[in-house]
């Protein structure tokens, strides 16, 4: 059933922008041919892209690896930016609930490099880089910080300051994580479930999502051994398919197998999803079953998008694309720079 788009904004002609952005993006045989290029060398070729202006920006005291990271930082920030900026009305404010992930996105940098011990410049040299103005108050947090506690605290006067500002001094990074995580689904559901208009579409990815990350969290922490008070804590409430007593049973799952019997009482197609659990025993952590699920909300996103072209899909799915444009050549470079065979690469890129 397709969304009809309702509400004072420009439909037709921010999902035209947004298509033709779509279509400039990389596909996969000119990422498999970069593939055979050194990090230099890449950085060059996608110059040829939409990354010259972050290149040149970076180009004179960064090189190599570190140089194409800071470009595609800052030139992700750039896109989300323009995009937001053409959206009008009610549309803009669809997008913008959507997009407020990319700012939890940064808290978690700046936490992870609180916690690692790593250097503001270190952080200034790849996923905030300090040439963008939108880094500027993260880095300031990242040099004021030196516990978890504190830049919690530092984020106080941000939309997520209340998701972390009443954790314990001495919660870890993981407990910040979640609790990031949960604030951010329950405003963007609430968000959209109270703006006046159906976003039922839309919803639904994100429960589906909510749902995704339930079941990773869970098996990482089957595997961890952990007991069923700490699975219970990690638990992310308003998914799709477990929900309610399904959601209480799945967090109280001794092993992946009883996890799976929950599972198969819902809705959801699990046939690929063992599949994928099969693999993962075969090779060790769960990426496969990481990289299932992103596949499946990207299959999910781009049809969504076409069935429902005067909607806030096609700009939702451009960003997704753009994201995982910006995954893939970061990790091409990074792999590269490390040495790591084309194969490696490869297996932990996403098409």
């Amino acid at each position: 059933m397709a969304e009809i788009a309702v509400g004072k904004g420009n439909w037709a002609n921010a999902s035209a922008r947004s298509k033709a952005r779509k279509a400039k993006l990389l596909d996969e045989t000119r990422l498999r041919q970069l593939m055979k290029s050194g990090p230099d060398t890449i950085a060059a070729s996608i110059g040829e892209l939409d990354y010259r202006r972050e290149l040149d920006i970076y180009s004179a005291r960064l090189s190599g690896a570190d140089l194409v990271e800071a470009a595609l930082s800052h030139n992700l920030d750039r896109e989300l930016t323009e995009v937001m900026g053409f959206c009008q009305g009610r549309l803009k404010r669809i997008v913008s609930v959507f997009a407020l992930r990319f700012s939890y996105s940064n808290a978690k940098a700046v936490l992870r490099a609180v916690n690692g011990g790593a250097s503001v410049e270190s952080l200034a040299n790849s996923v905030l880089p300090d040439e963008n103005d939108l880094n500027v108050d993260w880095l300031e947090i990242a040099r004021q910080s030196e516990t978890l506690h504190d830049a919690a605290t530092a984020m106080g006067g941000t939309p997520w300051g209340s998701a972390v500002s009443d954790i314990d001094s001495d919660a870890t990074l993981q407990e910040y994580e979640d609790a990031l995580d949960r604030h951010y689904y329950h405003e963007a559901i609430s968000a959209l479930r109270t703006s006046g208009q159906s976003h039922s579409l839309l919803l639904g990815y994100l429960r589906s999502e909510i749902d995704h990350r339930n079941i990773v969290n869970l098996l990482r922490a089957l595997r961890q051994k952990l007991p069923v008070e700490q699975r219970s804590g990690l638990i992310l409430e308003g998914g799709r398919f477990l929900k309610g007593n399904l959601l209480r049973s799945a967090a109280q799952a001794d092993s992946e197998d009883a996890l799976m019997e929950v599972l198969r009482r819902t809705s959801m197609e699990t046939a690929e999803l063992e599949d994928a659990l099969k693999e993962s025993h075969e090779h060790g952590g769960l990426d496969p079953v990481v990289s299932y699920f992103a596949s499946e909300r990207r299959a999910d996103l781009r049809r969504m998008s076409h069935l429902n072209p005067l909607s806030a899909f096609p700009l939702i799915y451009y960003l997704e694309s753009k994201v995982l444009e910006v995954q893939n050549l970061r990790l091409l470079v990074r792999g590269k720079a490390v040495g790591l065979s084309d194969e490696v690469i490869e297996a932990h890129m996403a098409f």
